[in-house]
């Protein structure tokens, strides 16, 4: 039984619908051409500043291989003592924490007194094929951090993993923890089997595709490639939404033709989606066998070199943020794990949107930046 509103809204549609004539249409059509014509002329006229994303200055302080660190430059004289450390996934470039001026994690944590550094993964290689999770954990992870510590004088700094990056950090904060003074988690995979039990509406694409290969679909994979394409990444985050990331083009982009800021939000966005790095092989095998199929991060059976990753070691305090709306991170792979870590001062905070929609929604925006700055800021 449809309610009074509901049942209004329906005659509304179908009078609508009614109404249609010959002479309407027309009149769309050539609403139509004229916005197409007027959005054509726009984009023609947009420059590389128009479109530029990342624009926080920064100065690079620490190179290896691929890797940059990079320091932002503090908008405070004097920042808050123990430096914020950023750690980004492999699968994406590090550009969405600093992608919009005015939406820009990076700069939000500035403008609350703290002394921001981030790394950049770079664009791997056939030349990288054969780095593993601990190379990137215990060697460039903990490079990087012995660099901040140096340079701000700090014996601990605070780490910000965001997605894959979070498990790099969560892994770097049981390993070392006497280096890490406070660790903030966003949308990142912790119990990659919590979407098990969950009907099928519920469950990740991505857990379910990356379940459902055998070991040796997994070693072809990265023994054909050496390193995962970007584009073939790319095209797997696609597929868990295809209709959606069709129209985009079309019907999402021809709406915000005429409104200036809309249309410089969606160019930026695809601007950073098409910079899509290759992935080292032996990553994506670890990944997919250890993680996705042997859920081995939660269960404290993970090996890196010749250390095991024990969450029970991660005693520092942790803030674990996840997305209501991510369908690449299921909300049951991240939320209630805080019994599975070694600290008394556990808490988690939802925020509303998906997996991106963290970092750039609207809503996401009032919440995200200012509860991981008050966070560190009393812990700090």
């Amino acid at each position: 039984m449809k309610t009074p509103a509901e049942q209004a809204m329906l005659a509304a549609q179908a009078a609508s619908a009614l109404a249609i004539t010959p002479a309407s249409v027309a009149q769309e059509l050539e609403t139509a051409r004229d916005k197409l014509a007027r959005g054509l002329k726009k984009l023609a006229q947009l420059s590389e500043d128009d479109l530029a994303i990342a624009t926080v200055p920064r100065d690079e302080v620490w190179r290896e291989d691929m890797v940059r660190l990079y320091r932002c430059r503090p908008v405070v004289d004097k920042p808050h003592g123990v430096p914020i450390l950023i750690t980004y996934a492999l699968v994406g470039r590090f550009q969405m924490i600093d992608l919009e001026a005015d939406r820009s994690l990076v700069r939000k944590l500035l403008a609350s007194g703290f002394d921001v550094y981030f790394i950049d993964w770079g664009l791997p290689t056939r030349a990288q094929r054969w780095l593993t999770i601990d190379d990137y954990v215990s060697g460039y992870l903990n490079d990087c951090v012995d660099v901040v510590r140096e340079r701000s004088g700090s014996a601990q700094v605070n780490l910000l993993g965001i997605c894959q990056g979070g498990v790099f950090t969560i892994c770097y904060a049981a390993l070392f923890p006497d280096k890490v003074r406070n660790l903030a988690l966003t949308v990142t995979p912790i119990d990659f089997h919590g979407d098990k039990d969950e009907p099928q509406s519920g469950s990740g694409y991505m857990n379910q595709w990356a379940r459902a290969l055998t070991p040796e679909d997994i070693d072809d994979l990265v023994d054909a490639y050496g390193t995962a394409p970007g584009s073939m990444v790319g095209f797997a985050f696609l597929m868990m939404n295809p209709v959606s990331n069709l129209t985009k083009y079309t019907i999402d982009l021809v709406d915000v033709l005429d409104d200036d800021a809309k249309l410089l939000n969606f160019l930026r966005m695809e601007r950073w989606i098409a910079d899509r790095p290759d992935h080292p092989g032996e990553v994506v095998r670890q990944w997919f066998k250890d993680l996705y199929q042997d859920n081995k991060l939660i269960r404290n059976e993970l090996q890196l070199g010749a250390h095991k990753v024990d969450l029970r070691n991660v005693r520092m305090p942790v803030l674990n943020i996840y997305a209501t709306g991510d369908t690449i991170i299921p909300v049951s792979c991240s939320k209630g794990v805080g019994n599975h870590f070694g600290t008394d001062d556990y808490s988690e905070v939802a925020v509303p949107g998906g997996h991106i929609g963290t970092f750039v929604g609207g809503k996401a925006q009032k919440i995200l930046a200012p509860t991981l700055a008050e966070w560190f800021q009393k812990r700090s």
